[in-house]
């Protein structure tokens, strides 16, 4: 065992998570951290894990970010033709994963995935900066290329094509996921962290428990 590696470790000690403290609605409790990072010294707040698995289970996971949320659920942009993209149309469950060390918090999500409408999509698309539109259509995203110059021919391609005036790609837009199960995870001292579980019920309320650290 490499003992430099090992020996790293932090104790937690900010906060403490108790039942009897949370909101009774995920998504109430997730708004309330939520803020509190925003408030924070946290670089890309928003940054969240997505981990998703092909058909036949096998997992991957990348960084990306969270661009929306409300009671229906998580949503993030990518390219549908992307890795990510493929497993989410044949494996529709996904997890994310925040992680605020600045605040000793982790909040995960587990759940299933949809596309959001058109219409969503085509609000952020054209809110982005005209270099990310033009990037959507030169990015063969996941795809194996020989070089980056590939990409660079692409952008002036389509710059030249386009214009400012940049459509939204087929290919390109939101998902949404719909959380079944949402866990707060407070660090604390020890290793003893507060882990509160909120489970998702058949009436749409939520189910308050406390896991083993």
């Amino acid at each position: 065992m490499n003992r430099e590696i090992a020996d790293i470790r932090k104790d937690y000690e900010l906060e403490t998570l108790n039942e009897t403290d949370v909101a009774q609605d995920a998504f109430e409790q997730f708004t309330f951290w939520w803020n509190e990072a925003l408030n924070s010294s946290i670089v890309e707040v928003n940054a969240m894990t997505l981990a998703t698995a092909s058909g036949s289970g096998i997992p991957s996971a990348r960084i990306v970010l969270l661009k929306d949320y409300d009671k229906r659920g998580f949503v993030f942009f990518s390219n549908y033709n992307s890795h990510k993209g493929h497993e989410l149309e044949n494996n529709p469950h996904a997890a994310l994963v925040f992680f605020w060390k600045e605040l000793e918090r982790q909040v995960r999500i587990e759940g299933t995935v949809e596309k959001v409408s058109g219409a969503e999509s085509d609000a952020y698309f054209f809110s982005r900066p005209v270099s990310s539109r033009i990037g959507a259509w030169a990015s063969p995203q996941s795809k194996i290329i020989s070089n980056r110059n590939i990409l660079e021919e692409n952008v002036k391609t389509f710059s030249a094509e386009f214009g400012e005036n940049i459509p939204r790609p087929a290919h390109w837009g939101g998902y949404r996921v719909v959380p079944a199960v949402i866990e707060f995870w407070q660090g604390r001292s020890s290793r003893l962290h507060d882990r509160i579980q909120y489970t998702r019920q058949p009436d749409g309320n939520w189910k308050v428990e406390r896991l083993a650290p």
